[in-house]
């Protein structure tokens, strides 16, 4: 099979390399994919770039990159129905504390982590629902039913919070959005009732006036950066979702604030969900998708040769939406 891989941290245009593995076969409990499309998420271009505190080599000889993809299962391992051969799937953690993942024609993992995807949904579309879907998913419904609330999303441009606007609306809420003046558009198009300039001096005072009474909910890209505004907007006894802080990872909370509003703090890392809990945000994503709710947003499609490129891609400013590789 067709692969890109790294054995070293490095920039990507140095560090990825294309070409000829053994196709593997599925153990029992697996399934194999033959892979259509591969998503791209910035936690891969971190990962290969070695950015982590303390990590000074990939964790395994060989990594074929990316958690998220899509395609059809061609054969199943011991323990799996035959059945399943033949069924479109979308995956889920893919190379999340394993070697392989898919950035490559096939992939073979637990049975649970290929998903049947739902009728009529673009295979590209399935390809962004592991890290994009999921995460966007859990922040907005992880607390229960919205219906009546009001979220605040920042970064409502980005994947995750694209998608996490959608949802919300989709879930009964009213949706106040941060972006930046270019992405304006794309955050109106996907649903939010107010979208504010998340660089404004006046941020808070703008969020305060939109929503008097407080915000019951954030979704939250930049969690360190933002504490001192989420502090001033937020409802008491209301949640923030954190999922990102990649501005600020050692913060300092305003804990006065935070104490006298009894705010929860809900930091979700979407590769550790349980499956149940996982089974409930699958459920939540294949309902909106059917019913024409979401409409995740890709903004490039490279081919696998360009897998460098698409790793540079997804850590660009300014993209509309997900980044993902053909491995057809």
């Amino acid at each position: 099979m067709r692969a890109a891989w790294y054995s070293r941290f490095g920039p990507a245009a140095e560090v990825i390399e294309l070409g000829e593995l053994d196709t593997p076969d599925p153990a029992p409990g697996e399934v194999r994919v033959r892979l259509q499309y591969s998503g791209v998420n910035p936690s891969d271009a971190k990962a290969r770039g070695g950015t982590r505190p303390g990590v000074t080599k990939p964790p395994f000889e060989r990594v074929i990159p990316h958690s998220d993809g899509a395609g059809v299962i061609d054969a199943v391992g011991d323990g799996i129905e035959e059945a399943r051969i033949g069924q479109p799937v979308w995956i889920w953690n893919g190379a999340w504390q394993r070697p392989y993942g898919t950035a490559a024609e096939h992939i073979c993992l637990p049975a649970a982590q290929a998903v049947a995807m739902p009728d009529g949904i673009d295979m590209r579309i399935g390809a962004v629902l592991g890290i994009p879907g999921l995460t966007a998913a859990q922040t907005v419904f992880g607390g229960g039913d919205i219906s009546g609330q009001t979220l605040l999303v920042s970064g409502g441009a980005g994947a995750v919070g694209h998608n996490a606007v959608q949802l919300a609306k989709w879930g009964g809420a009213r949706v106040i959005a941060t972006c930046s003046a270019a992405g304006m558009e794309h955050v109106r198009a996907a649903g939010a009732d107010v979208i504010l300039d998340y660089s404004d001096t006046d941020l808070a005072a703008k969020i305060t006036d939109a929503a008097p009474s407080g915000i019951d909910r954030a979704v939250e890209v930049e969690f360190g950066m933002n504490a001192p505004l989420l502090a001033e907007v937020m409802k008491p006894m209301a949640t923030i979702a954190a999922y990102g802080s990649g501005k600020d990872m050692t913060p300092t909370l305003p804990f006065g604030p935070f104490l006298f509003k009894a705010l929860k703090v809900d930091i979700t890392l979407i590769y550790l969900l349980e499956q149940p809990e996982r089974d409930t945000i699958i459920a939540h994503l294949h309902r909106a998708l059917t019913a024409g709710a979401l409409v995740p947003a890709i903004d490039t499609v490279y081919p696998l040769a360009e897998c460098a490129k698409a790793h540079e891609a997804v850590m660009t400013p300014g993209r509309a939406g997900a980044v993902l590789l053909d491995v057809t």
